[in-house]
C-alpha cells in the first residue's frame, strides 16, 4: 500500500472562526496550532501546508491560570548593546493583545519557512469584529 502525499495544488483550505472569550491562552494555542499545520486532517503531509485559515476574535478576553498574569514576561533584543528588553503580560495585553496570542501559537509551529507560511494564515483581532466575512468562516468550539 502506498502512502498518500498531498500536493500544494490539491489542498482545500477552509476558514475557521474561534472566539477567545474566557479561553485559557496555552490551551487555546495548543488547539489552534495543529489546525494551522493541518494535523487535524487525514491528508496531513509534513512538507506541504495542508492547514486551514484561523480567525481569532476577542483577543483581549483571554485568561491565564495561576499567577502567570503577574509573573509572565515577554523579552526581545534590540540588537544594540544593553538592548535586552522585557515587557510584562499586563502591559502587552493593554497595548497589543493580538500579539500575545500570535506569540503563543508561533512558538508551537515549526521553526522553518513552512512554519512562517502557516503563521500567515492566523488572523487575530482585538474585538468581536473581523474583516473576513466574505470568506464565510465556520465557527468552531475548541473545548
Amino acid at each position: 500500500m502506498k502512502s498518500f502525499m498531498a500536493k500544494e495544488e490539491q489542498v482545500e483550505q477552509k476558514w475557521l472562526l474561534v472566539d477567545a472569550d474566557g479561553s485559557i491562552l496555552g490551551r487555546m494555542a495548543s488547539k489552534i496550532a495543529p489546525i494551522l499545520m493541518g494535523k487535524n486532517k487525514p491528508t496531513y503531509t509534513p512538507h506541504v501546508d495542508t492547514g486551514d485559515y484561523v480567525i481569532v476574535v476577542n483577543a483581549e478576553k483571554i485568561q491565564l491560570t495561576g499567577k502567570k498574569a503577574q509573573k509572565k514576561e515577554y523579552d526581545y533584543y534590540t540588537h544594540f548593546p544593553g538592548g535586552h528588553k522585557y515587557v510584562s503580560f499586563a502591559d502587552m495585553m493593554a497595548k497589543k493583545p493580538e500579539k500575545v496570542i500570535e506569540l503563543a501559537i508561533r512558538r508551537m509551529l515549526p521553526k522553518n519557512k513552512l512554519g512562517r507560511k502557516m503563521l500567515k494564515k492566523l488572523k487575530v483581532y482585538k474585538g468581536p469584529e473581523h474583516e473576513h466575512q466574505a470568506q464565510r468562516p465556520e465557527k468552531i468550539e475548541l473545548f
